[in-house]
């Protein structure tokens, strides 16, 4: 009974072993494609603003200022086109300063995938070696735990040879 549940025992560490060194490498693996997943909402978010910055460009251009306010009748078209032309410089500079932060998002976000996909084949090619190097206190208890287990079973197969050889 005592060698059976030491085996179970042994079973039982090697397979919560190997259980949490496939977890640390799905959550690499996991964070790697959520940051990834980000990459592309930001690069999205900064095409989108490419395309409305390229807009306002044109828009700004004197001619196009004169056509936009073309219908409206006033005694001092002047500072009409000035105004608009006002309106349309602040919203490009607001675009403008979007699109900065978004790239140095995007840099950003390039390398954590980059770091995290190095940090996800790392794990997967050297699961063991990875859960040593992280808990040094968890891998001391393993051992504790895995010697304890063979003097169990050392103990059982003495425990037996008596038996056999008093029969």
């Amino acid at each position: 009974m005592r060698l059976k549940s030491g085996l179970v025992m042994l079973f039982l560490l090697v397979f919560s072993a190997s259980v949490y060194a496939q977890e640390t490498t799905a959550s690499a693996a996991e964070s790697a494609e959520k940051l990834k997943i980000q990459l592309l909402d930001v690069q999205a978010h900064e095409n989108d603003l490419r395309v409305r910055l390229a807009e306002l460009d044109e828009a700004l251009k004197p001619e196009n200022i004169e056509r936009s306010l073309a219908g409206i009748g006033s005694t001092r078209p002047e500072e009409l086109r000035e105004s608009r032309r006002r309106q349309l410089t602040i919203q490009r500079d607001g675009v403008q300063a979007q699109l900065q932060t978004l790239e140095t998002s995007r840099q950003r976000l390039e390398a954590a995938v980059a770091n995290a996909e190095i940090l996800a084949y790392q794990q997967s090619a050297r699961p063991t070696q990875m859960m040593a190097a992280t808990s040094p206190r968890r891998s001391q208890l393993f051992m504790f735990g895995a010697g304890g287990l063979a003097i169990l079973a050392l103990g059982g197969g003495a425990l037996l040879y008596r038996r056999k050889t008093k029969s």
